[in-house]
């Protein structure tokens, strides 16, 4: 009994000190409560949390001229899928994709640029806008010898891209490609980098191409976009990649300025008007692909000859080693090709010929090539 008066003092005191400790925890709780509802200087609880406002201004950082280019030209720019009968095994014939690729509209009665690999062999085109349509696409004319072709849909109000000066670009300045990487569900990717290089010189197959080279990553469906300088106009139809293993960064363009005549001659003619020698003609590389050896130092050898050509006309014959064509040297079979694209339907050329030993300069009416 005595021990228990002896602690009473003592729980009292612990009594008193839980209350008073509870107090103040309470009273402290309610406190922040009250601060957390109370709204700061701006009226928000938490001003770092506030969500983004519809009127939220894009700062100059962000908004950059790749931004505004692909602002500009992305909605021009559409999918392209090519399709084709086949038979399945069953022997039925069935449409199939045979793949996709990428256009840019050029005019507002629907006009679209793209490559003729895209297209090639195609029996019906669907065409994806960037609004989600899908449209039935005509392929209106191609030209296998520089890969473009044009497509045509029949809608009004269509986004247009404005093609501009690729003779203006310099090296180093800002490239964007925009197109459809691996299919249509990546369109209207959007690449950068840089203009790599102008006027480089490829040779695919016999004829000889100066295109645009680019780091602006460039992947299968990119084939027939555009690619976009910083002011927003299409200075490029992306066409090709170099796929070697270690090589990246190297995508490739037809200039707008060479594809530019070659559109609207699909548009006008339904094919490109180009001139004609009449010769079929073959140089080292050319020949030793046939089984041929072929000794020649300079010049294209004449191992065919139409009967009705120009250059038969001319007098040139089967043996000749053309050495020069409208005083450009005529080395490989691509530099005759180039050196003719050149040049005007119904113009007179200056040929240099070797024929026994002996050169001689013979004149040669050009003529329109045939059956193209």
């Amino acid at each position: 009994m005595n021990w228990f008066k002896r602690l009473t003092p003592y729980i009292a005191v612990s009594l008193i000190s839980m209350i008073i400790s509870v107090s103040l925890v309470v009273g402290c709780g309610s406190n922040i409560a009250d601060k957390a509802k109370r709204p700061d200087a701006a009226g928000s609880p938490f001003k770092g949390l506030q969500p983004p406002t519809a009127q939220a201004q894009v700062s100059e950082a962000r908004n950059t001229p790749i931004v505004r280019a692909a602002q500009a030209v992305g909605p021009a720019v559409v999918g392209i899928t090519n399709k084709a009968f086949a038979r399945d095994i069953f022997n039925r014939k069935v449409l199939v994709e045979q793949g996709t690729g990428s256009g840019v509209i050029f005019d507002a009665q629907g006009y679209i640029a793209t490559n003729y690999h895209v297209v090639e062999n195609a029996q019906e085109i669907a065409v994806s806008l960037a609004d989600g349509r899908t449209l039935d696409g005509k392929v209106i004319g191609v030209d296998p010898a520089t890969d473009l072709a044009v497509v045509k849909i029949d809608a009004k109000d269509l986004p247009v891209a404005i093609l501009g000066d690729s003779d203006s670009l310099m090296v180093g300045e800002p490239a964007i490609a925009i197109g459809n990487p691996l299919g249509l569900e990546f369109k209207g990717s959007v690449t950068a980098g840089v203009i790599s290089a102008l006027n480089r010189s490829i040779d695919i197959g016999e004829r000889r191409f100066k295109l645009i080279q680019t780091d602006a990553a460039i992947n299968p469906g990119n084939s027939g976009g555009a690619l976009v300088n910083a002011d927003g106009v299409v200075v490029g139809i992306n066409s090709a990649k170099i796929s070697l293993t270690g090589v990246e960064g190297i995508g490739f363009a037809i200039p707008i300025n060479s594809a530019r005549p070659i559109l609207q001659s699909i548009i006008d003619k339904g094919r490109v008007i180009r001139a004609y020698l009449g010769v079929g003609a073959l140089d080292k590389n050319s020949a030793a692909k046939y089984g041929y050896e072929l000794n020649l130092e300079k010049g294209v050898y004449v191992a065919k000859l139409s009967p009705s050509g120009p250059a038969a006309k001319a007098g040139i014959r089967e043996g000749d080693v053309i050495l020069k064509v409208a005083g450009a040297e005529t080395n490989s079979v691509a530099d005759l090709r180039a050196v003719l694209d050149s040049q005007q339907v119904g113009s007179s050329v200056e040929v240099v010929i070797q024929r026994n030993g002996k050169n001689q300069t013979i004149s040669v009416l050009l003529e329109e090539m045939p059956g193209q």
